[in-house]
């Protein structure tokens, strides 16, 4: 009968082993950081604004992960984000609409955009890589071009005193007060959508299909998993967040700029690594990509709490998230190796 140390052991390396062990040490090591660098960072006010700029990050973060868990990327999350809001804004100013028609309008269009990505990487077998930089580049041209040909300009018009737009921001983009500090309603449909996400993922056949094709959709496809159902949904899941995403910008700001969310899509893919899944596919979890957020929250903020020098901001960005991937890897290793000693010393 195992000792308590013994099973104490076990549990340890159980929770080192977690894809989002190492992520959460790092976070931690960055926001105990900033609390001692930077005094503005520990009042409820600044936390808040933190976690406004995670959410945004973290909401497109959760449907990428999920599709890296699958095995697959999506190079045109970011841009996706922006011709959603173009479209929204556009299709009711210009045909002077309610917006929700131009919501519902761009809804249908960026799932299209993630079921075009889903069925070009089935039919065609090439890497979604190649695929999604494509759409990336025909977004990011139809953007701009489009946007131009119709508002005259590289901008929407503003949308602000049209029928249905103060719904539509109470839905997408409201602030509300909680305990005296303002929040915005993005922060509460991020951690909503983490918990769904997690539910799905851990709870369901669905989440078991995921994994399942990300280790290997050969095998996958032998023991009955629809691959092409989960590779296609799995897309629309990351168009159906860029829409939610682009709809908090547009009720957020009025107007879109058509140049924007290039980039964008590395975050969201760096977001998920460094929150533990891998590269590779059939691996990861949702807490992990959602500390992973947290984690770019902090540093973007805390860098201006801080009083540092801005210029050195996208050098300090990415050392934060080499180490915390570091630190990641490192931690697991060490959860591996313990669990192969722990089976040696049984034999």
């Amino acid at each position: 009968m195992p000792s308590a140390a013994t099973a104490l052991a076990a549990r340890s390396r159980r929770a080192l082993a977690r894809p989002e062990t190492g992520v959460l040490i790092g976070a931690l090591a960055v926001y105990l950081l900033f609390w001692a660098v930077a005094p503005t960072f520990r009042q409820l006010d600044s936390l808040s604004t933190v976690l406004y700029q995670s959410s945004t990050l973290g909401i497109m973060g959760l449907s990428v992960a999920l599709l890296m868990i699958g095995g697959e990327f999506d190079l045109s999350a970011g841009v996706a984000v922006v011709s959603s809001a173009l479209t929204a804004s556009m299709v009711a100013f210009q045909l002077t609409l309610n917006v929700w028609t131009g919501v519902l309008v761009a809804l249908v269009l960026s799932l299209a955009v993630g079921a075009f990505n889903g069925l070009m990487l089935v039919l065609t077998r090439l890497p979604s890589f190649l695929v999604t930089l494509g759409t990336f580049l025909m977004l990011q041209g139809l953007n701009l071009a489009l946007t131009k040909a119709i508002t005259g300009t590289v901008a929407t018009d503003s949308i602000s005193d049209m029928e249905g737009f103060d719904q539509a921001r109470s839905v997408f983009s409201a602030t509300l007060t909680v305990g005296g500090t303002d929040v915005r309603i993005t922060v509460l449909w991020w951690l909503g959508f983490a918990c769904l996400a997690t539910w799905v993922l851990l709870r369901t056949t669905y989440g078991n299909w995921i994994f399942a094709v990300g280790g290997g959709q050969e095998s996958a496809r032998a023991v009955g998993v629809p691959v092409a159902f989960v590779k296609i949904s799995l897309f629309m899941l990351v168009g159906f967040t860029a829409w939610f995403v682009g709809m908090h910008q547009l009720f957020a700001f009025n107007t879109v700029q058509s140049g924007g969310g290039v980039g964008n899509e590395l975050l969201y893919i760096a977001a998920a690594v460094i929150g533990g899944c891998l590269l590779t596919g059939g691996y990861g979890s949702v807490p992990g990509p959602v500390v992973g957020a947290f984690l770019f929250g902090m540093v973007s903020q805390g860098i201006v709490y801080a009083d540092w020098d801005p210029d050195w901001f996208m050098f300090f960005l990415g050392a934060v998230l080499l180490l915390a991937t570091l630190l990641n890897l490192w931690v697991r290793r060490q959860a591996t190796a313990g669990r192969r000693t722990a089976g040696v010393r049984r034999a």
